[in-house]
């Protein structure tokens, strides 16, 4: 290092002192820095520790066991019938009206957490059983009487008696769904012969598309913020129809990027050319190459039905015309059209992109670091999420058609830690045996009591692969902390979002029938306080719905003595293979109403 003399010009003599100085920071700075590798070393290793190695490891563990004194939990307002913690109307308005932000999850700190029990409606009924479900409810189950009178015109349901009725309608299909999904089949032939597989409905009303769609094998994830029809996701999951809460505004969807086989909107009224297109960049994110966008409503047709939509022939064609423009730019093709329904495809070879590499075009490639997977509370971007060139068998003609899918190791299995085909494939294996074990504790499976069933913290799916010839679909949850497998999930034809555990679920009170957990606690105690876990489970647990806790023998026990004081009744069972590390809590959540009446 040099330094001046007083004349100011630089000595050519090093100063011994000060060399010696920097060579001590560096030292202390080099120390610190490995301390930091290592910790974070250590932490990665201890992320991605499987279950049964957490539970073999602690010897303390079987030695003992955590135990909590007895605890009761008092009973929620009945103004909290309907609370959804995340996405709670109460708190809207400390947020803003730009793009509807306040419609997005915003979860209470934690001085503001409930830890009480939500009762159900006055008057709440046992479900009615599928496949009745799909055309009918207990009105005192989702009591909404304005949305009857709001909507019914459209068709979409009626009260009749104690009933709400569901006739299939639609603002675009008012002929009834079926009619709606056999136009569809015709102009997109690949849903007849197990090409396409999931799907997602967004702004999806009562869930009738994703409803209709199980006939024809299609999965289909329903989705709607919790605005102004209240309870959409509500009614959809009370008629066993898959529906999660959700929005795109500015955030992007919980979903891994090249997922869905195709996305669905029906006048969903999302401005799908407004800032620049950043709604559409999403759509084209979650789709898979070869994949379809299928739109109808505004601005489709607009020759024929402008006059209906309070506007002009030339603001419709201009609206269309930019559209056609956004998508071309984002690498869809114009597919195929007939009246109301318009059809585009995302495309299969990469090649396409390279037109945005120039500087000129948008959108832009995205190349900002951030993974494409990345989607719990990630800001969107205008910019295009280009499929890896690595992935040979990741688009729609590429991958397996159902059913062969379900068992085939996808190509994405290798990019998880530890992952391989051979992994894979000893997964599904041990969920066979798994679900067949739980079939032998709990017989309700594979009957019609069972219907929405959660895995609250799956690896590949496996144990909805088990169960998938049962009358019952499957949410697959994966960790926003865990090893990102979702992917793989939907690659094998299944349907799931990312979540915290520590976060409320985005969804209404009582709207599943079995709850999953396979090594939760271990995994997640050290983030998420197991109380607020577990009052989150009842919260969306519907009465005498089951909860099924697979956990280490750590655990089971605190477990139990939670739930007892939530009015489950539990009790505890031996896994498959009998070995006392691990246990199986079959619990069992009570119906009970509030003891305070509801005032009419």
């Amino acid at each position: 290092m040099k330094h001046r003399e007083k004349d100011g010009k630089p000595s050519s003599h090093p100063d011994k002192s000060s060399r010696t100085v920097p060579m001590a920071i560096m030292f202390i700075v080099l120390c610190g820095f490995s301390f930091y590798l290592g910790g974070i070393f250590c932490s990665e290793k201890d992320r991605y520790e499987t279950v049964e190695d957490a539970i073999e490891s602690p010897k303390s563990i079987a030695a003992s066991p955590l135990q909590i004194k007895d605890v009761s939990f008092p009973e929620c307002g009945l103004d909290y019938q309907a609370y959804t913690p995340c996405t709670d109307p109460r708190r809207w308005k400390k947020y803003g009206l730009h793009r509807l932000t306040f419609l997005e999850r915003h979860c209470p700190p934690a001085f503001e957490r409930k830890e009480c029990l939500v009762p159900p409606p006055d008057g709440y009924k046992l479900p009615i059983r599928w496949p009745k479900s799909r055309d009918q409810c207990w009105y005192r189950n989702v009591p909404y009487d304005w949305i009857n009178k709001q909507k019914s015109n459209q068709h979409w349901l009626k009260k009749e008696g104690d009933k709400f009725l569901f006739p299939g309608g639609g603002t675009m299909f008012p002929n009834g769904v079926g009619e709606y999904v056999d136009r569809m089949q015709k102009l997109i032939p690949g849903m007849k012969d197990g090409t396409i597989r999931t799907a997602i409905d967004t702004g999806c009303g009562v869930a009738s598309w994703g409803g209709d769609l199980l006939d024809h094998n299609i999965l289909t994830v329903s989705l709607a913020p919790r605005d102004n029809h209240e309870a959409q996701v509500q009614f959809a999951l009370e008629r066993g129809i898959p529906a999660i809460l959700g929005i795109i505004s500015t955030q992007r969807l919980p979903f891994p990027s090249n997922s869905f086989d195709m996305a669905h909107c029906s006048r969903c009224l999302i401005p799908w050319t407004e800032f620049g297109g950043i709604y559409l960049l999403e759509i084209h994110r979650i789709l898979r190459p070869g994949g379809f966008w299928v739109l109808s409503g505004p601005p489709v047709n607009y020759e024929n039905r402008w006059r209906g939509w309070n506007t002009t022939i030339e603001e419709q064609k201009s609206d269309y015309e930019k559209l056609q423009e956004l998508l071309t730019s984002m690498c869809f093709t114009f597919y195929k059209k007939k009246d109301d329904i318009a059809v585009w495809q995302k495309s299969s070879d990469n090649n396409c992109y390279k037109k945005l590499d120039s500087p000129d075009n948008y959108p832009t490639k995205c190349d900002d670091g951030t993974e494409p997977d990345s989607a719990w509370y990630t800001p969107l971007r205008p910019c295009a999420v280009v499929p890896d060139n690595k992935y040979k068998k990741l688009g729609l003609k590429s991958i397996p058609k159902w059913p062969q899918r379900l068992h085939v190791a996808p190509e994405r299995v290798t990019d998880v830690r530890g992952g391989s085909d051979g992994a894979f494939n000893h997964d599904d294996s041990k969920w066979k045996a798994r679900a067949k074990h739980y079939k032998k504790l709990l017989p309700a499976i594979g009957t019609d009591k069972i219907r929405n069933v959660m895995d609250m913290n799956t690896l590949y799916g496996g144990f909805a692969a088990a169960l998938i010839d049962d009358p019952l679909w499957v949410m697959n949850v994966v960790s926003s902390y865990a090893s990102n497998t979702l992917a793989v999930v939907f690659d094998r034809g299944l349907i799931g979002t990312y979540h915290d555990w520590c976060e409320a679920f985005s969804t209404y009170p009582r709207t599943y029938d079995i709850l999953h957990v396979d090594g939760l606690f271990t995994a997640e105690s050290h983030r998420c306080e197991m109380k607020y876990v577990l009052l989150e489970m009842d919260r969306i647990l519907r009465p005498n719905g089951y909860a099924i806790v697979r956990e280490s023998s750590f655990y089971v026990d605190a477990v139990a003595a939670i739930a007892k004081g939530m009015k489950w009744g539990c009790r505890k069972e031996d896994t498959e293979y009998g070995v006392d590390k691990e246990k199986i809590l079959i619990c069992q959540k009570k119906l009970w109403y509030s003891s305070t009446k509801q005032t009419s």
